[in-house]
């Protein structure tokens, strides 16, 4: 894709728009704020996490009135995460620069079209498949050697819109639940992976690239508990995941991060699983470990600045903090350390100061820069703060 030559650059003092209020646009405005630049963010939450560090307008994300606010009032505008009304962000489009723009995010939105995308542009993706009815689920089970997961095209987040199935009598009731979730489904062949990992890239309008190393990732009950970096596998599986993630910036024309989660099969293969075109939570490591930060580098990249080096300077382990962690935090927090100076390990907490802890919700995340992985894992073991966690 071309770069966008005539692209302004947006200096420190503007104001920067961001559609969410969450704990992704707080952390963006609080990088932000450190350059220099303003915020304003729109959430239907008058208490969301973004309140406490930027000016807030307090709407639905397709609320007009709050819409014809938010861009009145910022100089560019983001979102911090995919599952809003892209036709709001069109609107936004007509009204303020928005780099990201609405096309990526609808492509992101909708999971057959963003498989379909891949594959035009050549990326390797599991086998996939559009199905309208239980027999279609069956018959592309049997294509897949019978397994696969169901997902719905539109809506999934952290494991929601989809089921597992490893047998054809599986399908009738697979279908039937999530066809009453949303009207297209898709069934993509089951993956069974060696490691999960995500590749956050950063590009700028024009045409500059920046790739953060590969962060291994491991799930609990569809939510992302541990990134770890470096990931554990060979470098040169390391350097094609970078280049995937590369190639997948300039193929869709990305403007700030996008996000590229992948499997590693037992033979070595890698194959991409979703996209986020936005910070993402397996890049909060690099706010202490890396020379940038995903957050400044995506500021960078939508105001056509020059990328931070995005060079690891440490290993690290991100583990997120649910809203069943909470107590345990606050008890460490108030407490000696004595294992972190044993292991030489740093512990770093960062708290979104939501207003109630709820299970599954995250609340926080504490990144453990380590002089290795071992000893950030072994620190964790001993804190007690993530009681049940397997590693």
């Amino acid at each position: 894709m071309r770069p966008q030559a005539k692209a302004p650059v947006l200096a420190p003092g503007a104001t920067v728009g961001v559609l969410g209020g969450g704990q992704l646009g707080r952390m963006l405005a609080l990088d932000g704020v450190r350059l220099g630049y303003r915020f304003v963010a729109l959430d239907p939450a008058a208490d969301a996490p973004c309140a406490a560090v930027a000016d807030l307008i307090c709407a639905d994300y397709g609320d007009e009135e709050g819409l014809a606010e938010l861009a009145a009032r910022a100089d560019i505008i983001t979102y911090e995460f995919e599952n809003v009304d892209a036709a709001a962000v069109e609107r936004l489009e007509r009204a303020a620069p928005v780099p990201q723009g609405s096309r990526l995010l609808r492509l992101a939105q909708h999971r057959l079209r963003e498989k379909e995308a891949l594959q035009a542009a050549g990326i390797p993706v599991a086998p996939f498949a559009a199905v309208a009815s239980a027999d279609e689920v069956r018959r592309a089970l049997q294509a897949f050697g019978g397994a696969g997961v169901l997902k719905t095209a539109t809506g999934g987040y952290d494991g929601k819109g989809q089921r597992t199935l490893r047998q054809e009598g599986e399908a009738e009731a697979a279908f039937a639940e999530l066809s009453a979730l949303a009207p297209e489904l898709v069934l993509e062949a089951f993956v069974p992976f060696e490691h999960e990992l995500s590749v956050i890239a950063a590009r700028s309008p024009r045409g500059e690239i920046a790739v953060f190393p590969a962060a291994e990732n491991i799930h609990r009950e569809h939510i992302l508990h541990l990134s770890i970096v470096p990931a554990r596998i060979p470098a040169g599986v390391q350097a094609e995941a970078g280049q995937l993630a590369r190639r997948i910036a300039e193929a869709l024309d990305v403007v700030g991060l996008i996000a590229v989660e992948m499997f590693l099969t037992a033979d070595g293969q890698l194959l991409v699983n979703e996209l986020a075109p936005r910070p993402h939570n397996s890049g909060h490591y690099t706010m202490d470990a890396c020379r940038t930060s995903q957050f400044e580098q995506h500021l960078r990249a939508i105001c056509n600045l020059p990328l931070g080096p995005a060079e690891l300077v440490s290993p690290v382990v991100m583990a997120n903090l649910l809203g069943e962690d909470a107590a345990d935090m606050v008890q460490w927090f108030r407490a000696d350390d004595p294992a972190a100076g044993r292991l030489g390990v740093t512990p770093k907490l960062h708290w979104y100061g939501k207003s109630e802890a709820k299970p599954k919700r995250k609340m926080g995340h504490v990144n453990i820069v380590a002089p290795n992985t071992e000893a950030a894992l072994a620190w964790m073991r001993e804190s007690n703060m993530w009681r049940n966690t397997r590693r």
